[in-house]
């Protein structure tokens, strides 16, 4: 089975149970600072895990691309990945562990579907511990599935209790799914949990019924919520017996193109092995960030300081593998011709993808070359290289840690880590003091400022297209109880006049005190309308459209004012040129 057929499989079972399909969310999370990027599949609908109404309905199931780099320095062994793809289903209110649980055993095990070996199923539920109790309703559901009690474990929190995605939010215990490769325990306690290979964990069902609040406890959501998840990498892996998620079809053709570029004849030793995974897995991730249709750069902030790390780490490998010439555009194009059915954003944004690939291997290529005549000075003229010189070459040369200590160590030079690290923590504190309180809530934060604001938003963009005209569109927004900020199309600065005529407008929609209507449409009934919605591709199902009198409609999930009387006066603090035809204005409301 290839992953082409784990998918729609999967899709086919959950929409049998009921389920409305819904389409993968931008792997960039909207209106949300408290992440980067978004790493599961629950992490879209938190808002709907706190009890609004989803517009599809309270069954839900989709293939969410990911992209995670909490254990980005485990990338290189046989099973890690930065993106991957997360097959889940969700029950927002609905049913609960019983029969979440039947479902699993049934996709799993039925003959129609996965067909897999009752026998060779393992499954771990959480221990409990003071603040939530031992899951034994859980334990109770194997039970009846025929799973008997030396086949289920018992696992703390690290292992066994998922979210929330930030620091707050929708969290609670769950209960795994691991299948028995058939290798031997590496000791007598090997069970699931353990990394020795003999378990692989394929499905994973989280009950969310917990809100982690801004003190660190825990309260009762108001409804019951199923989020689960399962990998596509990993399971196609398991479903084929291979040893590692390097091996499936949607990654064995970079791995061939990469050991082709390396010249390697015979088999890779450990060293080049993990030097091809790195590069694959990390070509993948950049790819899917710069195929989003929010285009993001590489640059030296937030995402796209991730991104240029992700091509940077690249360069440094291939540089490992001794590979010169240029080839990042080519094997990007790979990662696009593989997924562009699936993903038709990467094809949108081709041309996108492979010239920022082009630019950033063409100027980090040239910046390593610097960093190692760097080095180079640095030793002649100290005969040594400390922590301090590590971290210059680190913030100056963009030249990686882990460059530099093989470099020293080639010249039998031990690099003080210690001394790099106390360089970085000042660094970042610093960096921490200067954006503090910058970001203060997240997707869930349904205080009346943000609210506010994103009803705001929405008389802001209308009132841009009415002074600038309708090219503008939407590129992105984030809100927090301090500001909107509001990135849209626009291929120069506002003038004075023009923002002030943008200022007027909205206020002047905010005294007229218009309701606030939402409205349950199709996509294609939203669009009739003429509700604007800048990335179509993704709506599927029913949405939610919101209209401010008849000044603006708009599909968006909400929370807004009731009426715009309750907004309060409207102010553009700031514009800037962010590049490549966009605008950001920041405002806020008094």
């Amino acid at each position: 089975m290839d992953s082409n057929e784990l998918r729609r499989i999967y899709l086919k079972f959950f929409k049998e149970k009921n389920h409305e399909i819904i389409p993968s969310a931008s792997i960039m999370p909207e209106n949300d600072p408290t992440v980067l990027f978004t790493t599961a599949g629950m992490h879209p609908l938190q808002i709907f895990l706190m009890g609004q109404p989803h517009p599809a309905g309270n069954r839900l199931a989709n293939c969410q691309k990911c992209i995670r780099t909490i254990d980005i320095d485990e990338v290189g062994d046989a099973n890690h990945l930065t993106f991957f793809e997360m097959l889940g289903n969700w029950s927002l209110g609905d049913y609960f562990k019983e029969e979440a649980i039947s479902m699993s055993w049934e996709f799993l095990t039925d003959a129609r579907w996965l067909g897999l070996d009752p026998e060779k199923i393992s499954v771990t539920v959480f221990a409990g511990d003071d603040e939530v109790p031992r899951d034994e309703e859980s334990a109770e559901s194997w039970h009846r599935m025929g799973i008997p009690n030396e086949r289920i474990y018992y696992l703390g929190r690290s292992d066994n209790w998922w979210g929330p995605a930030g620091d707050t939010g929708p969290c609670g215990p769950d209960t795994e799914m691991f299948y028995d490769t058939g290798k031997d325990p590496c000791s007598e306690t090997c069970s699931p949990g353990c990394n020795c290979g003999k378990y692989f964990e394929i499905w994973n069902d989280v009950f969310m019924s917990y809100n982690k609040k801004s003190d660190g406890t825990y309260e009762k959501l108001r409804q019951h919520n199923v989020d689960t998840g399962m990998g596509i990498e990993r399971t196609v892996a398991v479903l084929n017996g291979m040893e590692t998620v390097y091996e499936i079809d949607t990654i064995a053709p970079l791995v061939e193109k990469v050991v082709k570029l390396a010249q390697i004849k015979d088999q890779p030793n450990e060293e080049q092995t993990r030097a091809i995974r790195i590069i694959v897995d990390h070509i993948k991730a950049a790819t899917f960030i710069l195929g989003d249709d929010k285009q993001l750069r590489p640059s030296n902030l937030g995402q796209g300081y991730v991104l240029r790390r992700l091509i940077r780490r690249i360069i440094r490998q291939a540089n490992l593998l001794n590979i010169k010439q240029r080839f990042l555009p080519e094997l990007s194009q790979t990662v696009i011709d593989l997924y562009r059915e699936i993903y038709p954003e990467l094809a949108r944004n081709n041309n996108f993808i492979l010239e920022n690939l082009s630019q950033e291997e063409q100027k980090f290529s040239a910046a390593l070359r610097r960093g190692i005549r760097k080095f180079n000075q640095i030793l002649k003229e100290k005969n040594i290289i400390t922590g301090k010189d590590a971290f210059l070459l680190f913030t100056s040369f963009g030249f990686p840690l882990e460059i530099t200590t093989e470099l020293a160590a080639e010249k039998n030079i031990v690099i003080d880590i210690e001394a790099f690290k106390e360089e970085f923590e000042h660094h970042r504190n610093l960096s921490r003091k200067a954006t503090a309180g910058t970001f203060q809530s997240g997707l869930a934060d349904h205080s009346e400022k943000t609210t506010r604001l994103h009803t705001a938003t929405h008389l802001l963009q209308q009132a841009l297209r009415d002074v600038l005209g309708d090219h503008v569109e939407q590129r992105g927004s984030n809100i927090t109880p301090e500001r909107t900020r509001f990135d849209f199309s626009h291929s120069r600065n506002l003038s004075a006049e023009e923002i002030k005529n943008v200022e007027d407008i909205v206020n002047q929609k905010i005294q007229e005190a218009l309701p606030v209507r939402k409205e349950i449409l199709t996509p294609q009934e939203a669009q009739k309308q003429g509700a604007l919605g800048f990335f179509e591709e993704r709506y599927e199902g029913k949405v939610s459209v919101y209209s401010v009198g008849s000044f603006s409609k708009e599909i968006c999930t909400g929370p807004h004012v009731k009426n715009t009387h309750d907004i309060g006066r409207f102010k553009i603090q700031k514009q800037r040129n962010i590049g490549s035809g966009l605008i950001r204005i920041r405002a806020t409301v008094e």
